[in-house]
């Protein structure tokens, strides 16, 4: 496949200086116990999982403990986010589980705030997980798609089997007053087969703390899908829960749509899907590998490597990679077409991986181009009003 090409947004030229990294991602297990169809991990070019141990050793943990605790103390960082990640996290066990968070805080806490966090599918999350989970103050975010059809399209077990009924009793679990506070919320993938009301329904009845919806991801090489004849079909999709969610009185935090709201008054969005805020991220493989954010993986085989690792690199050696200090330098890191563009401070050309085209890398605009366009433009005279509290259901 075509590697990209060295032009103004391309990683070989980076425009701006380079920030100090403040989030990670821990792949603490490279194998998941889903066969999710729309996972850039497993079905997507990069096939690099196959070669990764399958879970983080102890070393590898310590050693990138010690990492990050180097770089936030000579970067005076206020808070680093480590995110404990897959795969799915919780085939590590609980046992592990534990010795990673507290290899974790013992390295960073003296240094400064560690927000420690998890993101699983929560097939496998028991109450042991969730006492581990609150002792080292982990959150954990969970992935759902909606309902059990909505869920089913694509989050299944290899063998077809539904994962609907084990992510809610997860979720349950989450919601007990010993586990409220160590849940973080949950992210849905957009799929046009679902209903928008639907799924909306679906996550707002497990009580989430705060909801974030992702593109699928996709780029100009493998296109979205798209009924025929729609323009902006997934602009529509996430409009019809945004005009509801309103209508709600805002019932819960939605990352996108906030920071959509956000951008428009100028502020700073809370995503790299949106706003041209510094990507401030690197993934450690659960070899070590230090990598690009791990999305990359759908471009193409190789896309998110960076040659370097905790053993023999620091993480300012990972930030001054060419392709994680291209996503820093804002507006220059885009293309003649989206720095044209009148709404590219709220949009920020979408998200990077998005961009991919054989022969011109990442020097293009968000396949998604036309969708953000007209979410930005639909939201731009929309204020949240005050978020009304939701009452607990039994």
């Amino acid at each position: 496949m075509s590697q990209p090409s060295a032009r103004r947004s391309d990683p070989a030229a980076p425009a701006a200086p380079v920030a100090p990294l403040s989030q990670y991602v821990l792949k603490l297990t490279s194998r998941c116990d889903l066969a999710c169809d729309h996972c850039y991990v497993y079905e997507h070019p990069d096939q690099s999982w196959r070669r990764q141990p399958r879970v983080m050793a102890p070393a590898t943990v310590e050693t990138a403990a010690r990492r990050i605790a180097e770089h936030a103390a000579v970067h005076r960082l206020d808070v680093v986010r480590v995110v404990l990640h897959g795969g799915e996290p919780l085939l590590a066990g609980a046992a592990r589980l534990d010795r990673t968070a507290a290899t974790l805080r013992r390295a960073i806490d003296p240094v400064t705030r560690l927000d420690l966090r998890m993101q699983s599918n929560g097939v496998l999350l028991t109450p042991a997980i969730c006492d581990v989970l609150v002792a080292h103050d982990v959150k954990v975010g969970i992935s759902l798609d909606g309902d059990r059809a909505a869920n089913d399209r694509h989050r299944r077990h290899v063998d077809g089997g539904s994962s609907h009924e084990q992510v809610q009793r997860a979720l349950a679990l989450l919601r007990r007053p010993a586990y409220r506070g160590v849940y973080a919320g949950i992210l849905c993938t957009v799929d046009l087969a679902n209903d928008p009301i639907r799924v909306y329904e679906a996550l707002l009845a497990e009580q989430p703390p705060r909801v974030d919806f992702l593109l699928p991801h996709a780029n100009w090489d493998r296109p979205p899908a798209r009924p025929h004849g729609a323009d902006t079909p997934y602009a529509d999709w996430l409009l019809a829960i945004h005009r509801r969610w309103l209508a709600d009185g805002c019932p819960v935090p939605i990352r996108l749509l906030e920071s959509l709201l956000a951008t428009a008054a100028g502020g700073a969005s809370g995503t790299e899907a949106v706003g041209l805020g510094p990507a401030d991220l690197v993934v450690v493989e659960t070899d070590g590998s230090f990598e690009q954010v791990d999305s990359l993986k759908s471009a193409y085989h190789g896309a998110a490597a960076t040659g370097l690792d905790v053993f023999r690199h620091g993480v300012d050696d990972a930030a001054a990679h060419p392709g994680i200090a291209v996503r820093q330098s804002g507006l220059t890191g885009l293309c003649d077409t989206c720095r044209a563009c009148p709404v590219v401070r709220r949009c920020g050309g979408g998200l990077y991986p998005h961009r991919y085209r054989s022969g011109s890398g990442f020097d293009n605009p968000s396949v998604y181009c036309a969708d953000l366009a007209a979410l930005v433009r639909a939201t731009a005279p929309a204020r949240p009003p005050r978020r009304r509290p939701r009452r607990p259901t039994p």
